[in-house]
């Protein structure tokens, strides 16, 4: 932010003091400044200076974009996609309108982003129920679990937390340290926690060669868990640590599955075991560490996973987590898909902005991974607002363990803002500095404006097109 001009930062200071529970006296004490001074830059009367910025980041540690406009790239993501619905905005808002809003009125922004989620969970719901083509009997015939969604609440409950619980994270790392976990020792680590699990909570630990496709099941009346043979030692790992959390921060996973308004018992659980598998990702791979090497090693996730023992997709899971308030990493998006574009796992702590409908863009280079399996893709991507990211994609194969077994097969995606790149391995020979030859993508063909698109395969929902019966070109809609 050297030679950034007059930035007026009053709202994003004031988040800053709440969030460390600070009056302004001792935020100004902290800083060495005059109250009066502090209260002035709160109420956009005094800019921030670049002095005052640097205090501001070695007493919080926050990164110097926490006062850029860039930074509230996610939540400017998220009101164009409530502004984008016609049904609740008929009429367009300008980009700069709602950039302004976002970073002066951050908390009535989030509120409109929160209710058009609400809004949109019961307008798919109603849609379900209504849809009589659905239902070979009676309304209720199609039972509680049709109408709900459990998936996209779980994905929008870790979405709403940028994808990090940190009491959570704290407490595995805890017991990561207690269990002594040393790197580049998978198998003392999951040594570790077999004997932890059997001597503090009696659970005795033994593999099957066939449990009919289930990888691991606890018997929670005797006290059994059973792992498949198939599973590595990694894998083994991860399940106790899975095992485990529920075990000793059972009560931190039901505050937080009570503090949200889940519609289904089976959307709770869903949550339960995303929140479980989080905190065995957090034991494994414990938030310090994980972070002093990805940062020594410029985020190189096949080298993270010869550091900590666990599978590519685990360690660019935990990658998309790394935002602990004082020692941030790369905020990092992290999407799964299928050969078809299904989209079974997709985690944010960025901007970048995922449809909620409509199918992603083939454009992305996440898809081209299929066709190169096992190697990793880099793509310099612009999307429709002209903000630039850095992606990496890589296939990931689950076996079944037997010949004529079906697979899985899935491409892994990790994407961050051009910006964060040179922080990586991966933006290694791209020029930076030009982004000209950056790939156009959109969030998906019905929510992107861009037109003249080859790869177009919907009209955008937001515009109105016009077909001439005797004109074609390359792009389908106009």
């Amino acid at each position: 932010m050297s030679g950034m001009g007059k930035t007026y930062v009053g709202s994003r200071l004031r988040q800053l003091r709440r969030e460390r529970d600070l009056s302004q006296a001792s935020l100004a004490a902290t800083l060495g400044l005059s109250a009066s001074y502090v209260n002035q830059i709160e109420h956009d009367v005094r800019p921030l200076t670049v002095p005052v910025l640097l205090r501001i980041t070695e007493a919080f540690g926050v990164d110097a974009t926490f006062f850029s406009r860039d930074d509230d790239s996610r939540l400017l993501a998220e009101i164009q996609d409530v502004v984008l619905d016609k049904e609740l905005c008929p009429s367009p808002v300008e980009l700069q309108e709602l950039s302004e809003l976002v970073y002066n009125h951050p908390a009535i922004a989030r509120t409109m982003v929160d209710m058009h989620r609400r809004y949109r969970n019961v307008r798919d719901k109603l849609s379900i129920a209504t849809d009589t083509r659905r239902h070979a009997g009676p309304l209720n015939a199609a039972g509680p679990q049709a109408l709900s969604m459990p998936h996209d609440e779980v994905r929008d409950f870790f979405y709403a937390r940028q994808n990090y619980l940190d009491d959570l994270d704290t407490n595995a790392e805890a017991i990561s340290a207690d269990l002594d976990i040393q790197r580049f020792s998978i198998r003392s680590t999951e040594e570790s926690l077999a004997e932890r699990l059997r001597e503090r909570h009696g659970i005795e630990i033994s593999t099957s060669e066939d449990l009919d496709g289930t990888l691991h099941s606890l018997d929670r009346s005797t006290g059994h868990l059973q792992l498949a043979s198939r599973l590595n030692t990694g894998q083994r790992a991860f399940r106790m640590g899975m095992e485990l959390a529920y075990l000793e921060a059972g009560d931190d996973i039901e505050a937080l599955i009570s503090a949200e308004s889940f519609t289904s018992e089976a959307s709770a659980n869903l949550a339960r075991r995303g929140i479980a598998s989080y905190f065995a990702a957090a034991v494994l791979l414990p938030y310090k560490g994980i972070h002093s090497e990805a940062e020594r090693s410029g985020y190189d996730v096949d080298f993270l996973c010869h550091v900590f023992g666990v599978g590519y997709e685990t360690v660019a899971s935990r990658l998309s987590t790394m935002q602990r308030p004082n020692l941030r990493g790369i905020p990092f998006t992290f999407v799964r898909v299928d050969r078809a574009g299904n989209m079974s796992k997709r985690q944010s702590a960025t901007g970048f902005h995922l449809a909620n409908s409509g199918g992603t863009c083939p454009l992305w280079n996440i898809y081209e991974t299929f066709t190169n399996p096992g190697t990793i893709l880099r793509q310099l991507a612009q999307m429709p607002d002209g903000r630039n990211y850095l992606w990496i994609a890589r296939t990931v194969r689950h076996h079944r363990g037997r010949f004529g077994d079906t697979g899985k097969l899935f491409a892994i995606g990790l994407g961050c803002e051009a910006r964060h790149a040179d922080r990586t391995v991966y933006a290694q020979g791209l020029n930076l500095d030009d982004l000209s030859s950056a790939t156009p993508i959109g969030a998906g063909c019905r929510v992107c404006p861009r037109e003249n698109c080859a790869q177009r395969a919907f009209p955008p929902i937001h515009e109105e097109i016009t077909i001439d019966a005797h004109r074609s070109s390359v792009a389908p809609y106009n």
